[in-house]
């Protein structure tokens, strides 16, 4: 596709960068059949092609209006037309500039401006933990929309305190460890079995996806940078020790965004390397599954006897990492199983898309439940299982099937008594090895 930069963005980073993905595109609209946005409403607009022409339109010169602004907020990121675009389009990454551009002149209403700034600042701040925690303890008196994003409160389980000489990082995440806290205990148990020892750096936070997405570029960055300083000691070890194996995500939303870090932080001298080397130690806990099940075969008694996996977007798209769950939980005596009909499309979750979106985000979380339902035939799956704590919990608003991480299925089986454990406990703050 050829582009005339107009003269603003002519030789800048964010115009070459959009120059060189824009160039890929041969307009075939493959990637009209896989977006779910399309497929809901029918306009060309709301299709990754529609969106491309429309952020082109912008670096020529047009001036974009609210209608640019809401096509680019109506798309979910999910980067299925990644997965389909026979060019290699990086559509993801042409749309964090995209977007970066038009709200630089595009006023948003204060309403909308609130709302943003309240999700960009308090979903990574401290205080989401114990705001979360009220919510709980009143839930069954929340409205409706409200209870939807506040899950009944869980039971953290015990946190081994074995050492080892593997040692991995866990990238705890910001909302995960207070709606579901389970899921990080879990993983590290699991990892305990195998032989692994996972720390957690005090001072690491949010992985910077949050602001990042909603357009806090430089607020986003600087997570990223806080993040980068609190892990580099255990990447190069410390006190005659050497460093950790990998960085462990078991939220594909987070781990999709610190691969990226070495592309993000790209033009930042005093962080570009540093960046790249923290990408190439991210691994989905998923990556890990090879390994697991050889160690832990013959150690699992599954549980239910069908399980519907939901691949989030992050994971099949983001990430491109496909079957692997499916296989190595198989593997392991779980009958792990995608849904028939669209595993490919997007729940509607796609971080705080549901908050902003709420009647795209819905009708896209029933026609997955729906598939969902469906994947055993007659018979409903006993659990639903993802791998991202925005999917988990935004698929359970909508059924009474138990929705949980695949993890903790695997971690609950390793159980003596083959079941979640009971007590509950904060996770520690792993020192520096």
């Amino acid at each position: 596709m050829q582009t005339q930069l107009a003269p603003r963005y002519q030789g800048t980073p964010d115009g070459l960068a959009a120059e060189a993905i824009l160039r890929k595109c041969v307009h075939c609209g493959f990637c009209t059949a896989t977006c779910p946005t399309y497929q809901l409403l029918g306009c060309e607009l709301d299709s990754p092609r529609g969106r491309i022409y429309l952020i082109k339109q912008v670096l020529e010169g047009t001036t974009p209006t609210r209608k640019t602004q809401q096509h680019l907020d109506r798309c979910l990121t999910c980067r299925n037309c990644e997965t389909t675009c026979p060019s290699g389009v990086q559509y993801g990454h042409l749309l964090d500039i995209g977007r970066k551009l038009v709200d630089a002149q595009v006023p948003r209403p204060a309403t909308e401006r609130a709302l943003r700034w309240a999700l960009k600042e308090g979903l990574p701040s401290p205080a989401f933990a114990p705001a979360m925690a009220m919510g709980q303890l009143v839930r069954g008196l929340l409205p409706h929309a409200l209870k939807n994003k506040v899950p009944a409160k869980q039971a953290a389980g015990t946190w081994p305190t074995r050492k080892h000489a593997r040692k991995v990082l866990l990238l705890a995440g910001c909302v995960q460890p207070a709606m579901s806290p389970n899921i990080n205990s879990a993983t590290v148990r699991v990892l305990d079995a195998a032989g692994i020892q996972t720390l957690i750096a005090p001072k690491a936070g949010c992985c910077g996806a949050v602001k990042f997405h909603l357009n806090d570029q430089d607020g986003g960055m600087a997570e990223m940078r806080a993040n980068i300083d609190a892990w580099w000691p255990y990447v190069v070890g410390t006190a005659g020790q050497s460093g950790i194996e990998g960085i462990v995500s078991n939220a594909s939303g987070c781990g999709v965004t610190v691969k990226d870090y070495g592309h993000i932080l790209q033009g930042d001298p005093a962080y570009a390397a540093r960046a790249q080397r923290i990408s190439e130690l991210t691994q989905d806990i998923s990556e890990w599954l090879p390994e697991l099940a050889t160690k832990l075969k013959g150690r699992v008694a599954a549980q239910a006897s069908r399980i519907a996996f939901h691949p989030p977007c992050s994971l099949q798209h983001g990430m491109q990492l496909r079957g692997g769950v499916e296989k190595y939980m198989g593997e392991l005596g779980f009958h792990v199983k995608l849904a028939g009909c669209e595993p490919h499309l997007c729940c509607g979750s796609a971080g705080t898309y549901s908050v902003l979106n709420p009647d795209i985000s819905y009708q896209l979380r029933d026609r997955k439940l729906g598939h969902l339902a469906s994947t055993f035939g007659a018979e409903p799956p006993e659990q639903i299982v993802s791998a991202n704590i925005g999917c988990i919990s935004h698929l359970q608003s909508g059924t009474s099937t138990p929705v949980r991480h695949w993890i903790e299925l695997l971690d609950a089986a390793l159980q003596p008594s083959g079941q979640l454990p009971s007590h509950a406990v904060l996770h520690p703050q792993s020192p520096v090895p």
